[in-house]
């Protein structure tokens, strides 16, 4: 064999055993394919263990983790119980039902109202101001403050001779009171968010001082509705937002929530911001001016 064949034979040679080589480099060096990431058919749902109640803050007795098939899990399902404990349920959950992040966020439109036996439900239509920013939500406690100024409350006077009423004029009628108290809110309903040219929703940006409204529906009892209708008419009102941590205390045989007792108000008039606050009446200054020069 000529020397230049055997030269081409070696190269082929060589170049096998490199290809070889590579191709057991590829493999792992065993024969069998190298590692790959496992596809991930699996994932953890979150459960209640217990009936929930409106209202709650989720404790740890009251979830459970599940593992289930990755396709069987629901959208929006949170996959952690740490993620939902010390949160506030914005729905009734049933024993065995999935905890989603609306259960504690709410959905955006009211679809159903769900009203306490013995409750009835009553709308009001609050702003920014008045509503505490419009972030009220099912579920939460309000205490209800309203507001009667000189035109509504006017400060009278009475003839002991024939009983005829005069208004004194110049005198702040104003007054203000802590109406109710602990009123839990069952539904609320917002308006759809801005859209842009094309209709797509304007999301993002932070909050708007807009003066955006909102429906908040409390459930009450029918005294509480007819003192919240007579105030719609002729006052002003407020949503005061309390503590959810004071609405967890259960009947150990209904469930029912121990509503706290409430807490006994002054009222304010001037008066009373005067005698009580210390706020200062005006006084009267008398000013000397020169005499004019004849």
């Amino acid at each position: 064999m000529k020397r230049s064949n055997r030269l081409i034979l070696l190269i082929g040679v060589f170049l096998a055993i490199v290809a070889f080589i590579g191709v057991i480099l590829l493999i792992g060096g065993n024969g069998t394919p190298g590692p790959t990431t496992p596809e991930v058919t699996k994932t953890k749902i979150v459960k209640a263990v217990v009936d929930i109640p409106l209202g709650t803050i989720v404790t740890a007795d009251m979830v459970t983790e599940e593992e289930v098939n990755l396709a069987d899990a629901p959208g929006g399902a949170i996959h952690l119980a740490a993620s939902g404990i010390g949160r506030t349920v914005r729905t009734n959950v049933l024993t065995g039902q999935i905890i989603l992040e609306t259960t504690f966020t709410g959905t955006a439109t009211a679809v159903d109202i769900q009203v306490p036996p013995g409750g009835r439900a009553f709308p009001l239509q609050v702003d920014q101001i008045t509503g505490v920013g419009t972030l009220i939500k099912p579920g939460d406690y309000v205490d209800i403050v309203i507001g009667l100024t000189s035109s509504s409350f006017p400060v009278v006077t009475v003839n002991p001779d024939d009983q005829s009423i005069t208004v004194v004029q110049g005198l702040n009628g104003d007054s203000v009171k802590l109406l109710l108290q602990s009123v839990q809110v069952i539904q609320t309903i917002l308006p759809p968010p801005p859209t842009d040219a094309n209709g797509v929703p304007v999301t993002g940006g932070g909050v708007v001082l807009n003066g955006q409204q909102e429906i908040v529906i409390v459930s009450g009892t029918a005294n509480q509705i007819e003192v919240l209708k007579f105030l719609q008419m002729d006052a002003n009102i407020s949503l005061v937002l309390r503590s959810a941590a004071d609405f967890q205390e259960r009947d150990p045989v209904t469930n029912a929530v121990i509503i706290p007792v409430d807490e006994i108000t002054d009222g304010v008039i001037l008066k009373t911001l005067i005698d009580k606050y210390g706020v200062l009446r005006p006084q009267l200054i008398e000013a000397l001016l020169p005499t004019p020069v004849p």
